[in-house]
């Protein structure tokens, strides 16, 4: 088959992992993809995956945003050039342009909802669903039948994946190799990969450590991304006086350069489609404190591979936290069962498959 994504853009995210990831595991499988987008800091790793880029102008959250129309005026000759047989997209904006592209090409359209969607009156008068939505969790699933009324038929769970092959556990000696490159000390490290929004929870997490480091005094936090919550956050650990035990890193192109430093992974979101740095983490073999929220849930098992706790709630957090730091043979035991689950259940082969099934189903 011949295969359109469109995406906003390539920068370092989640749905940009997941378009490398599905691109590799098809081209695999003997598929021609074509990448729709505006670009981004990944594009040279789908260049050197053999996917055919055409770079348009749709870097926009606005849903009737001219550039859509100049995105769609693009595409429409270069799909008919290359007899594209689906057109897959992963954002609103680029939605809304599969859609229009569907219809004046014929080309089956489907879209990926990654996450949760604001209940807008734009999305019920202009729904552009396509003929199939993967939902990459059971709760986003939910989400799309009980907030915006998609048919339970017209929806395809399939979880992300990822390539297990390239997240494994590391030894005492790369492990304090990695925190010596990013400037840490010794002390056991918890550490979390987000942006920097409120939705991530990073402030509940912070309110933990403070609790954590009562009982664990060289701890330290490690907090990787970028985002409009920067100054706040700094702020908070400054007034809690806890600022030589918390590290900022911005965006990481490779997450398993800080992964491998990390003793305890936190993921403490007040949403969360699925979570693709959870699912990272737990690969490493990691031992994993999540909200008991979203996708999560798919992931995380209480107690048998992770600790799940309620959302917005630094109590429970850093109840967990310290108790994997003080429990090491229980902290090891969740780290072996968190990577079974992921190599069993979320990978790139699995992923690519079942996504196949869905294209040639439309």
């Amino acid at each position: 088959m011949n295969i359109l994504y469109i995406a906003n853009h390539l920068n370092t995210g989640g749905i940009t992992s997941y378009l490398l990831i599905l691109a590799r595991g098809l081209k695999k499988r003997g598929h021609n993809i074509y990448l729709a987008s505006s670009g981004g800091v990944k594009l040279p790793q789908f260049i050197e995956e053999g996917v055919n880029f055409v770079r348009i102008p749709i870097k926009t959250k606005q849903e009737l945003s001219p550039k859509i129309i100049l995105s769609m005026l693009k595409l429409h000759g270069i799909i008919k050039k290359n007899n594209i047989d689906v057109i897959h997209s992963h954002s609103r904006t680029t939605q809304v342009l599969g859609c229009l592209l569907s219809r004046s090409t014929g080309a089956a359209h489907i879209f990926t909802c990654h996450g949760f969607f604001k209940r807008r009156a734009l999305r019920r008068i202009f729904p552009c669903w396509g003929k199939k939505v993967i939902a990459i969790s059971e709760q986003v699933k939910e989400h799309l039948i009980n907030d915006f009324g998609v048919r339970k038929d017209d929806i395809v769970l399939i979880h992300n994946g990822i390539d297990v092959n390239s997240f494994k556990p590391v030894s005492g000696a790369k492990k304090e190799e990695a925190r010596f490159k990013l400037g840490l000390s010794k002390g056991a490290l918890i550490g979390i990969v987000a942006r920097l929004s409120d939705v991530k929870g990073h402030v509940y997490l912070i309110e933990a450590f403070k609790k954590v480091l009562e009982k664990t005094p060289d701890a330290q936090l490690l907090i990787a991304g970028e985002g409009k919550m920067k100054d706040e956050l700094v702020s908070l650990i400054q007034r809690f006086g806890i600022n030589k035990s918390v590290y900022f890193i911005p965006e990481v192109e490779d997450t398993r350069d800080v992964l491998s430093a990390i003793d305890v992974f936190v993921m403490p979101s007040l949403k969360e489609g699925l979570g693709l740095a959870l699912m990272e983490a737990m690969a490493c073999g990691l031992p994993v404190v999540g909200s008991d929220i979203g996708g999560i849930r798919s992931l995380i098992k209480n107690r048998v591979n992770g600790l799940l706790v309620k959302a917005a709630d630094a109590e429970g957090l850093s109840k967990a936290i310290s108790e994997l730091l003080q429990n090491p043979e229980e902290a090891k035991s969740f780290g072996v069962e968190a990577r079974a689950v992921i190599n069993e259940n979320f990978s790139e082969s699995r992923m690519a498959l079942e996504t196949e099934r869905v294209y040639l189903n439309v």
